[in-house]
């Protein structure tokens, strides 16, 4: 029978690696009839890909119908005004994944295959900003949630199929999920799921229209903010002196977004709206390396907006190109859950404000 609601939170140095590889694994222990997995970045040293693989390999012998995609190929596109999550980070696991269980390599240019879930059993998803890489868990923000809901894995059931049959990101996420409810923490809850490109234009403007009607608070973690509609949204709340708001971005990676817009006259009009965001005293930037440097990857890489009672979170960058991409988003409406959500943001906010 699924369980409660988990919410993990990383941080940069704040804990080893194993945790989360044995919260990984044990995940996978639990399936007893079907693992769908959607991964964009998976690489691991030696012992830990062992490991990943046997667990893997373990619950397709004890008859698990295991499946999974993975995107092929983590060059930025071309054109692109923000990079992917990251580059390769050690040996890939991408290739002994599709040796090990049934496996569809999704075509990475022009865009990217960006998910981060997976549904066991079609009652259970994990999903989150988070790959699965050594840097992802131990020198980045990242959250991971698990939520036991059969009508929430339907959605992402239904997404995966999408990608499955099709082989490629362009019409996939074309749909829309009904509010699933039931209580956490002796409150109701209602979440559902979001995906991209299908719903990537929806999904843009939807997080820009919960943070306009947004009166108590606004927490943002996201890498980028390079969405017209949110960018648009945030700096028009930020001329209000009194809102409540904490964002935090990666240093990085909006100069590169600005550094790109300078050069192409069709996104320059966002430089001032940057701009005037940063001049808000409501942004923190992460100084993580930057992005073509190499490893270790330190990315803000967490993906959470939290609008009052609120909360998105996913593997959704706010960004242009997020909405063009595979990428999958929940949005909760719950008061415990997002005020879980916010103190992670504001502690995030605080370390790099």
């Amino acid at each position: 029978m699924p369980g409660p609601i988990e919410l993990t939170f990383l941080t940069d140095g704040g804990q080893p690696a194993a945790p989360t590889l044995d919260r990984l694994c044990a995940f996978i222990d639990e399936a007893r009839t079907s693992l769908d997995v959607a991964i964009y970045d998976a690489h691991l040293e030696g012992g830990d890909c062992d490991r990943l693989i046997a667990t893997l390999g373990a619950a397709e012998a004890r008859g698990v119908h295991v499946r999974a995609i993975y995107n092929d190929d983590h060059r930025v596109r071309p054109g692109a005004l923000s990079p992917p999550a990251s580059p390769p980070a050690g040996p890939s696991l991408l290739a002994r994944l599709a040796a090990a269980v049934p496996a569809t390599a999704i075509p990475g240019i022009p865009d990217l295959m960006h998910n981060k879930y997976m549904v066991r059993d079609a009652d259970t998803v994990w999903t989150g900003s988070t790959n699965w890489t050594a840097d992802a868990w131990t020198r980045m923000e990242n959250v991971i949630v698990v939520i036991p809901n059969p009508d929430l894995a339907a959605a992402f059931t239904q997404d995966f199929e999408q990608l499955w049959e099709r082989h490629h990101v362009e019409h996939t996420g074309t749909f829309d999920d009904a509010p699933a409810h039931f209580d956490y923490e002796g409150t109701s809850l209602a979440v559902r799921a979001i995906f991209s490109p299908g719903r990537g234009r929806i999904l843009g403007q939807l997080v820009a229209r919960r943070i306009a009607e947004a009166n108590r608070r606004l927490r943002i973690c996201s890498p980028v903010i390079t969405s017209g509609p949110i960018l648009s949204t945030l700096a028009e709340r930020f001329d209000d002196t009194t809102f409540d708001a904490k964002v935090t971005v990666d240093r990085p990676q909006m100069d590169q977004a600005l550094e790109q817009w300078g050069k192409d006259q069709r996104a320059s009009w966002k430089v001032p709206l940057v701009q005037r965001i940063r001049a808000s005293d409501r942004v923190a930037e992460k100084s993580s390396r930057p992005y073509m440097a190499g490893p270790p990857h330190d990315y803000m890489h967490a993906k959470i907006v939290v609008c009052d009672d609120i909360t998105f979170l996913g593997s959704y960058n706010l960004s242009h190109s997020g909405e063009l991409n595979a990428e999958n988003v929940i949005e909760v409406v719950s008061a415990p859950f997002a005020d879980t959500c916010a103190e992670f943001c504001e502690r995030v906010y605080a370390r790099y404000s």
